[in-house]
């Protein structure tokens, strides 16, 4: 065998191998349009713009399939949320891209999620900011989710289990923070943790919620902009709901 035909041979593998992982690019394609027009079909309530591009393109890039259950992978790329198990879900694709878009998350911003469950909105977070702290109180999500998170090479993600309603002192003040499950009132301490010119996106009511932005001001004084309703499984706190 010649040293060009194991190059060849190399390069082929390689090849085959890339385009084995990305076997599912052309249904990702089909989910980020779906987003688009969903966008499109809510305009008075998130402008005329619709969805970042860079959120698109996250969304295009991040394989959905590997944060969800074999059971439902073939599912993975439908606009709808999924059951990941132990009573929770994977949001709805839509939601996921509305909510990172309303976080107006920039290239150098430290960003707190609450919630990670399946991990998959800290992945589309990890392509946008340069530092992603996610905090789970499961403790079997949270563990599948880091491993899943470090095996895709997002290592601006870090993840703990804890209580999410105290947020995460330590690394705070955060550009933006956005919660993936439901409390009945806005966390004090998450508005506590949030920089001056930051944002806080977050589902907010008991069976049904609204989705609400609340911004601080330089002064510390916020501000908060109701956009659509939602449903959410609710944000727990020592087991118990918020």
């Amino acid at each position: 065998m010649t040293r060009g035909f194991v190059a060849a041979l190399i390069l082929v593998t390689a090849a085959a191998s890339a385009l084995a992982k990305d076997d599912r690019a052309a249904e990702r394609d089909r989910m980020v349009e779906a987003v688009r027009q969903m966008a499109a079909s809510i305009r008075d309530s998130i402008g005329d713009a619709g969805i970042d591009p860079r959120v698109l393109e996250a969304l295009r890039s991040v394989p959905r399939h590997e944060f969800v259950p074999r059971e439902v992978s073939h599912l993975a790329y439908a606009n709808r949320p999924l059951p990941i198990g132990l009573g929770q879900t994977i949001s709805q694709p839509f939601i996921v891209a509305l909510m990172t878009d309303l976080l107006q998350v920039k290239p150098g911003d430290r960003v707190l999620e609450v919630g990670t469950g399946s991990g998959y909105q800290a992945a589309v977070l990890a392509l946008l900011a340069r530092e992603v702290y996610s905090i789970e109180i499961v403790p079997e999500l949270a563990r599948s989710a880091a491993v899943t998170l470090s095996r895709l090479g997002h290592a601006n993600v870090a993840t703990r289990i804890g209580d999410g309603y105290q947020g995460w002192e330590e690394h705070a003040p955060y550009d933006g923070i956005m919660v993936t499950a439901a409390p009945n009132h806005v966390p004090p301490a998450l508005v506590a943790q949030l920089k001056p010119g930051g944002r806080l996106v977050i589902p907010v009511g008991e069976t049904f919620q609204d989705l609400m932005v609340i911004a601080k001001a330089a002064d510390g004084t916020t501000t908060s902009k109701r956009i659509i309703p939602v449903r959410f499984v609710p944000l727990t706190r020592g087991g118990k709901p918020n």
